[in-house]
């Protein structure tokens, strides 16, 4: 038997920072004189030469074949279908496909790919249909009835459930982890033919971009496994000599660097790479724009190739992104010298957009509140690709009635309402209306934890203690997937209950703290026997932080300046490892902690360091000269994972208790 999986395309452009790292590693060679080999694998070229003149590959080391010669030779067939309007199109393609794979794939594997989820669920249901209608309903299918109902059972997804029943298999994005693992299995395994899609996240159709085209035909006819392969391509009827032109001929390659150029010329800015003008024009000659500009301009709004232009043409690119930067906070220009700022700065590390940052720095402030922040970390530009699909908004509505902060209505298809809607579904366990909802969620966790560092540096950069550490109740709050105003911070357990919450309330017992040096025969005092053990347990999944602190003089000239030496212990008890305990966010994560040394009373802060330590951490933190006396002064030590992990020691009274004044 043989397998048919319809597929949406998951292939990306990484165009951009190939770019980056080429040039920046030619630019690095030539600067320190030692040689760098690259070894780089493409579909063919019709300006290969370009390509491989950029990367410094000499004509004895450039291999370019025409598309036609393959490992396995493959048949291609075009056909074109009328039609101003998508979706009746893509309708009329569906008989046509089951003809070819009637005709071209009677008795082998199939991959057919679509434009969107919604389609693989429409072309499914028409194969099915289409084979009722040749009286075999059950064509498709590779296996008999008792494996096929065992495996019935395991599936989630409805949609996938009912295809899987006729041998047809539907893999996209929007399946939970089990069911595209099992439909991967079962198509690898000869037992169903199925349906993958491509998932554009533009509001709109749009065609294939011609190298997924390529992406696709190159999964058929695979080597240890075929002799011969097929690809049928079914477009619409004006288009059709496109296709057939850039799929028999190699196609040239162009630059996508001038769209992000702001944020690499920042990177190199902070690198120190970048220094004047004239170094940013340097830069831009060792990148493959440069290249395509002087072989192809018009395609870039160049009128033609004269150096003239050219020259111009890069300078007033280069001060335009210069000016850019200046105007987000990233960089100051001043004369023919640039320089970094702290947003700039923090952009680089933690790769972010300098329109990210430039948001960070326009909108929080010494006090801002938790709800601010989940809306500006919900604004961050990384998410303005997240997709709102045909008639999300509708959900996302309905998600609006259930999360505790409000939205914009009128704004319900825009991603970054969205991800709002779904930081705030994340922190109240509410459930996504469709499980294309949880890997968008995964999507936005996924990047929330670099966002999030970066506003807790621009706020201790900026001296803000109280938006410093609400900040960090944001990431805690984000790692558990709970609220730090409204959720106790003992559902971080898993044996919890209202019950018990209250119960533990009224002896006193707010926070997991309380709990952690607890024996268990105390745990049984403070709650009923029964829980106590099961209590001990969830207890072990957190660690135990003993402090020693010591205030001493440094010298500094004439100034009497103070240092604070700090010891940390974890003790973990029956744990043997480092991993954070956080079962409601997606990926693995290693405990971390803030050390943040600032004055309660005035609302400065004065240091702060992140560290992790498996056992034992030995460090230092200096108090600025300028501090007068220790006063509302305070050591703060936070967890970048547990709610509520917070501890606090008194200067003051340090300094008192080692005769410091």
């Amino acid at each position: 038997m043989r397998a048919i999986l319809i597929q949406h395309n998951i292939y990306k452009n990484h165009n951009i920072s190939y770019q980056v790292i080429v040039s920046r590693m030619r630019y690095i060679s030539s600067q320190t004189e030692r040689s760098i080999r690259f070894v780089g694998l493409s579909t063919a070229l019709a300006n290969a030469h370009d390509l491989a003149d950029w990367l410094g590959v000499e004509e004895n080391g450039l291999f370019n074949f025409k598309p036609s010669v393959r490992p396995v030779p493959l048949e291609v067939h075009i056909q074109g279908y009328p039609g101003k309007f998508y979706c009746p199109r893509m309708n009329s393609m569906n008989k046509p496909t089951y003809a070819a794979i009637s005709t071209h794939s009677p008795t082998k594997p199939v991959l057919i790919f679509v434009s969107s989820r919604r389609q693989t669920r429409l072309t499914a249901l028409d194969l099915i249909q289409f084979a009722a209608s040749d009286e075999r309903p059950r064509h498709f299918l590779g296996m008999p009835e008792e494996a096929l109902q065992m495996i019935l059972s395991q599936v989630t997804d409805q949609n996938l459930r009912h295809t899987l029943q006729f041998g047809i298999g539907l893999h996209h994005a929007g399946l939970n982890d089990k069911d595209r693992s099992l439909v991967e299995e079962l198509f690898a395994n000869n037992k169903i033919q199925g349906t993958e899609y491509y998932d554009g996240k533009a509001k709109r159709y749009i065609d294939f971009p011609i190298t997924d085209i390529l992406q696709m035909m190159g999964r058929a006819g695979r080597p240890q496994y075929d002799q011969h392969g097929k690809t049928v391509i079914l477009v619409h009827e004006p288009k059709k000599s496109f296709y057939k032109k850039f799929l028999y001929e190699p196609f040239p390659v162009e630059s996508s660097l001038r769209e992000q150029l702001h944020d690499h010329i920042n990177a190199e800015i902070v690198s120190g790479t970048i220094c004047h003008k004239e170094d940013a024009i340097y830069y831009l000659t060792w990148t493959y724009l440069f290249r395509r500009l002087m072989v192809n301009p018009s395609y870039y709004g160049l009128e033609d190739k004269d150096p003239g232009t050219l020259s111009s043409y890069l300078s007033s690119l280069v001060l335009s992104t210069f000016q850019d930067l200046e105007d987000s906070g990233c960089i100051k220009i001043t004369e023919d010298r640039v320089e970094p700022m702290m947003l700039g700065s923090i952009a680089a590390q933690y790769y972010l957009k300098y329109t990210t940052v430039s948001m960070f720095g326009s909108n929080i402030g010494a006090d801002t509140s938790l709800e601010v922040f989940l809306h500006i970390l919900s604004g961050a530009s990384e998410y303005d690709e997240l997709p709102v699909r045909h008639n999300e908004e509708n959900y996302n509505a309905d998600l609006s009635k259930k999360v505790p902060l409000p939205v914009d209505k009128n704004l319900l298809d825009d991603p970054h309402v969205k991800a709002n809607l779904l930081f705030q579904a994340h922190l109240s366990q509410v459930e996504l209306p469709i499980t294309d909802y949880v890997t968008d969620l995964k999507s936005v966790l996924d990047q929330s934890i670099r966002i999030v560092q970066a506003m807790i540096d621009v706020c201790a950069n900026s001296g803000w203690l109280y938006s410093s550490i609400t900040c960090m109740r944001l990431l805690q709050m984000v790692m558990q997937g709970l609220w730090y105003d409204r959720d106790s911070p003992l559902r971080m357990l898993p044996c919890m209950t209202d019950e018990l919450i209250a119960s533990l309330n009224q002896k006193g017992v707010s926070n997991v703290l309380q709990l952690l040096d607890l024996s268990l025969t105390s745990l049984q005092d403070v709650t009923r026997s029964s829980v106590a053990s099961r209590l001990y347990e969830d207890l072990q999944h957190f660690p135990r932080i003993q402090a020693r602190l010591k205030l001493h003089k440094r010298n500094a000239g004439d100034e009497q300046c103070f240092s604070l030496n700090i010891r940390l212990e974890k003790k973990n008890g029956s744990r043997r490892t480092s991993r954070a305990f956080v079962p409601r966010f997606p990926k693995v994560k290693n405990e971390a902690w803030w050390l943040v040394l600032g004055n309660t009373s005035t609302a400065e802060l004065y240091a702060l360091k992140r560290v992790s330590f498996p056992d034992i951490l030995q460090t230092h933190m200096d108090i600025p000269p300028t501090v007068n006396n220790f006063q509302g002064m305070k050591l703060i030590l936070v967890s970048d994972c547990y709610l509520g992990f917070v501890r606090e020691w008194d200067i003051e009274e340090l300094a008192q208790s080692h005769g410091k004044h």
